[in-house]
């Protein structure tokens, strides 16, 4: 994965906003049981633990468990990177395509990477236009075994006056 931007650590307290304000406001990846484990400027590690609950017919997670993982960590990213804006743009994903590439099993984890620097999506947004940008995310075992990778588009809706 690549990321355009400068990735840089946040503040112990940013990170434990992003970390608490998504938990908060995401009902459903609490259910999971979803966990963080990095936070940084562009860049968001979650884990989700085996739960034979949320598990397929073969008896790995199920796909839509692995999304929602995915998802979730690019949602993160939203909250890291641009909670500053969230005054005057409400961020909304428009397209998502996952790949699922190898059976999963166990544990996993999901590193999600913002794919355009910070200021060139801010300075789109400054100028009144709805910035689109996209979340890169991988899933992966235990083990480091890439399983699925994600793509996430978002964008940053003004609000209207």
């Amino acid at each position: 994965m690549s990321n355009l931007g400068v990735m840089e650590k946040m503040d112990a307290e940013t990170a434990e906003f992003v970390k608490s304000g998504f938990l908060a406001a995401v009902p459903f990846a609490r259910h999971l049981g979803l966990e963080f484990i990095d936070v940084e400027h562009g860049r968001v590690s979650m884990h989700l633990p085996d739960d034979p609950n949320h598990r397929n017919h073969i008896g790995g997670p199920h796909a839509g468990v692995m999304f929602t993982l995915a998802e979730s960590a690019s949602g993160a990213i939203i909250i890291g990177t641009f909670g500053d804006t969230l005054d005057r743009a409400v961020p909304v994903t428009t397209t998502a395509t996952i790949d699922y590439l190898k059976v999963a099993m166990g544990d996993l984890t999901a590193e999600a990477t913002l794919s355009r620097p910070r200021e060139e999506i801010i300075a789109e947004l400054d100028a009144g236009r709805r910035p689109e940008f996209p979340i890169e995310v991988e899933i992966r075992t235990e083990d480091g075994t890439v399983t699925g990778r994600m793509t996430i588009m978002w964008t940053l809706k003004p609000n209207r006056k």
